[in-house]
């Protein structure tokens, strides 16, 4: 198993400087990371640090707390994209999930795929504020709308990646969709339980650390 490939090597705290982002880019590819996920105002910077080493750059939507307007998710995906981007983690927006609103989540699910234009898009359902039952209904609603992955967490709003909620996520999983952890994993043990669990990648800032235990 290539672990380095599981890895989306992180840098989105709202202080992260262009030298951070250089030191990442150079990070993930004598690692060679799967992808750097960087927030959208240094998609740019990345791609052109990443160009040519089969890195891709991920970016995030409507990050971190899904309450941007569709048409401002849309528009940040197509600004990425232009810029570089081929992946994409956008947010859900919660509030309309536990109202019990799945069409609108699913459609604005839908509309960051269109605007992705066939690239991956992972969604963020924040399974630190959900129930399990809301892990399993928001799971079903992002492989309906057809997403790559369904992800754990953003990390900035108390919620971690846990094991109780990957398997209700897998439980429910349906057609090409994946799972994405994120939200605390720190170790080689930690990154490796969630691999074991069914996922197929990994977020975090610390791919370093974790490929060097």
């Amino acid at each position: 198993m290539e672990l380095n490939k599981y890895i989306d090597h992180t840098a989105l705290k709202s202080a992260v400087t262009e030298k951070e982002i250089e030191t990442l880019c150079n990070e993930a590819k004598k690692y060679n990371f799967k992808s750097v996920c960087v927030n959208p105002c240094d998609v740019k910077l990345a791609s052109e640090c990443l160009a040519g080493t089969g890195v891709k750059v991920c970016t995030v939507i409507g990050f971190p707390l899904g309450k941007s307007a569709t048409e401002v998710k849309v528009f940040e995906t197509e600004k990425a994209l232009k810029d570089g981007a081929t992946e994409f983690d956008m947010v859900i927006n919660v509030a309309k999930l536990k109202e019990g609103n799945a069409l609108f989540v699913e459609n604005e699910i839908k509309a960051v795929i269109d605007s992705a234009k066939g690239n991956v898009v992972k969604v963020i359902i924040e399974t630190g504020l959900l129930t399990d039952e809301e892990i399993a209904l928001a799971t079903k609603i992002v492989c309906k709308a057809g997403a790559d992955f369904v992800k754990t967490c953003t990390g900035f709003t108390g919620g971690v990646a846990t094991e109780n909620a990957v398997k209700i996520m897998k439980a429910n999983l349906s057609g090409k969709t994946l799972i994405k952890a994120s939200g605390g994993i720190r170790t080689k043990e930690d990154a490796l339980n969630f691999i074991s669990l069914g996922v197929s990648r990994i977020g975090t800032s610390a791919g370093v650390k974790i490929m060097e235990e």
